[in-house]
């Protein structure tokens, strides 16, 4: 059974609670209670384990486990003394106090990504991170261990990083070669502080200096994920000798494994046992493609045999620059890996490099409501989200009323109007190459925002090229609205955009027909421009139908901004000239009432 990743170890009884929340919120994988703790408790056979904490970090020390431990610092300090090995062998742990107000980092902050893990509980759970590094408190980037949220792999002796990291705190500037990978990441204000980008001579000479590549240069590295290995070999090839073939192909390349995207092979060999065992060890990803679309690229090493053998005059080159995408470079030919003693068959390699990273099962695409405008009324699901992301994609005002809350290591991508497809365009592609996104909407991203459409894009991607996606809810126009003004929403109600951009308003017609037919409240989305200017007219005229000219009709404008305003009007004297694309409309229905400065519709009690 695989270890869990985040274990929650509480020191008291009344930490019980904090930890059920911290596992309901996917922020543990598993709650440990001490004995002493548990046997204040009613708890029923499995539900935590209970055990002694000094027993629970030496059986899960390891430096891919994280621990949140509910108690005191000091504590927590001297249990795991003795169990300290280094940096690269050590977890990250954090220390929460019984309410949650403090969250601590102590130990691997960068690399362990305690420090990131701390932001993001702060903003869930409503505490607040604590932090004593030197990058955090000023704000200038973490170059150990910043590439995780873009989807990289680091490379190189924690020596070499620790001795960057020390001159960065003396105030040297670090400078970065990058062949490889997004640069969006240097537009953060934290890069800015933190890094250079001279020409190549100068990054010969200087001892400063990290790369952004494919290659393995013995020092500090992160490795985007964009190269392709093509793999060709005989039926039945052994694990073993893939294995090998791989390793000393990427060695002889001078490339490095953590720059691997996935594998490239013609498709007969879907079900080759040695590829399938490799796949499911490194978590990687595969491209079959047929013997035609395989013929058809150019190659320098074609073969007669394997044509005569497959159909196409090569497997492992072609297959490798097809993964690689238009902008493909092939850099390492075809080499054939023999079988040695205890190995069977025989394996060609290739190896090709993409211009975009592929890590899909890295990325992340958070749907984030951001909800009216005023940042209190961003929840703290959003608020996670939000603090999880590299890099947040949306309209700029939504943007620009979210800025208080970016972080000097995150990165904005601002777009306008009408839009709509490429901002989910970016976000998505951006995501699948492992980056951590959060695209967003105004008020609920699910009511007219962007879950939608970037949901039918994700959904045209094959399963295995999809990254993770989360929508977190935020508080809808309608919801503020009503809020404002009373109680409009007691009964059934249903939204409305009158825009007819992409739906027709024949079709929109019938539904405010039906809606009032109904005797639904109706809440109207997107109620008048300059371009649409009569629709909204022509709306109350299909109301006043069934509905009483004294309806209460409800007028709010820039919810949650400080030129907010709500009025009430009549549904027969309407002021419509009033109506932009910052207001929304709730119309009431046949019993709502309007008194002493509410709107009431009555459920009925």
């Amino acid at each position: 059974m695989k270890p869990p990743d985040r274990i929650a170890l509480g020191f008291s009884p009344s930490s019980y609670h904090l930890l059920k929340r911290l596992k309901s919120r996917g922020h543990a994988d598993l709650i440990v209670l001490t004995p002493g703790a548990a046997s204040e408790l009613n708890l029923t056979v499995g539900e935590v384990l209970v055990e002694n904490p000094y027993e629970v970090f030496h059986r899960f020390w390891s430096s891919g486990t994280t621990f949140l431990v509910v108690g005191a610092i000091g504590a927590v300090i001297r249990i795991i003394a003795p169990l300290l090995n280094g940096k690269d062998k050590d977890p990250s742990v954090l220390v929460i106090d019984g309410r949650a107000e403090n969250i601590v980092p102590v130990l691997g902050g960068h690399k362990g990504g305690a420090e990131e893990f701390a932001v993001q509980l702060a903003q869930d759970i409503g505490g607040k991170a604590i932090f004593t590094g030197f990058s955090r408190t000023e704000k200038i980037l973490s170059i150990d261990s910043f590439g995780e949220a873009w989807g990289w792999r680091r490379t190189g002796e924690t020596a070499q990083w620790n001795d960057l990291m020390i001159r960065l705190s003396k105030g040297s500037r670090i400078m970065v070669n990058q062949t490889t990978g997004s640069e969006l990441w240097n537009r953060s204000k934290g890069a800015a502080k933190t890094c250079e980008f001279p020409e190549n001579e100068t990054l010969s000479n200087s001892s400063l200096l990290f790369h952004i590549c494919s290659n393995v240069l013995g020092k500090c590295c992160w490795h985007p994920a964009t190269l392709w290995l093509g793999i060709g070999c005989e039926r039945n090839t052994s694990s073993n000798l893939l294995k090998r073939a791989i390793k000393e192909s990427l060695k002889h390349a001078g490339l490095a494994k953590e720059a691997v995207a996935g594998l490239a092979t013609i498709d007969i060999k879907e079900n080759e046992l040695a590829i399938r065992d490799f796949l499911r060890d490194e978590s990687l990803s595969i491209r079959f493609y047929n013997a035609k679309e395989l013929l058809a690229i150019s190659v320098p090493n074609p073969s007669a045999r394997v044509k005569a053998e497959v159909g196409t005059s090569s497997v492992a080159e072609a297959a490798a620059i097809l993964a690689s995408g238009d902008k493909g470079k092939l850099k390492y030919e075809k080499h054939i890996y023999k079988a040695q003693s205890n190995e069977r068959g025989a394996v060609t390699i290739a190896i090709a490099e993409s211009s975009e990273p592929f890590a899909p099962a890295r990325g992340e695409i958070h749907l984030v409501g951001s909800g009216p405008g005023e940042p209190s009324f961003l929840t703290h699901d959003a608020r996670c989200a939000l603090a999880r992301s590299s890099v947040w994609v949306g309209y700029k005002r939504y943007l620009d009323l979210l800025e208080k809350f970016r972080r000097f290591d995150q990165v904005r991508l601002d777009s306008f109007l009408t839009e709509e497809r490429q901002r989910c365009s970016d976000a998505l592609k951006l995501a699948t190459e492992g980056v951590r996104v959060s695209l967003i909407s105004s008020g609920e991203s699910g009511i007219y925002g962007m879950a939608g459409l970037l949901l039918e894009l994700w959904l045209r991607k094959p399963k295995s090229d999809r990254p993770d996606f989360k929508v977190h809810p935020g508080i809808s126009s309608l919801q503020m609205a009503a809020a404002r003004i009373g109680a409009p929403l007691m009964h059934d109600f249903c939204a409305i955009s009158l825009s007819d951009c992409l739906t027709s308003w024949s079709k929109i017609e019938k539904r405010i027909k039906a809606a009032s037919m109904s005797d639904f409240v109706i809440a109207f989305y997107n109620p008048r421009s300059n371009n649409r200017n009569w629709q909204l007219r022509k709306a109350f005229d299909v109301i006043l139908e069934t509905r009483n000219s004294s309806t209460p009709v409800v007028f709010a404008r820039q919810l949650g901004r400080k030129e907010e305003k709500v009025q009430v009007h009549c549904l027969g004297d309407f002021p419509v000239d009033q109506v932009d694309m910052l207001t929304l409309i709730l119309v009431g229905n046949s019993t709502s009432f309007y008194q002493d400065g509410y709107v009431v519709t009555p459920r009925g009690y």
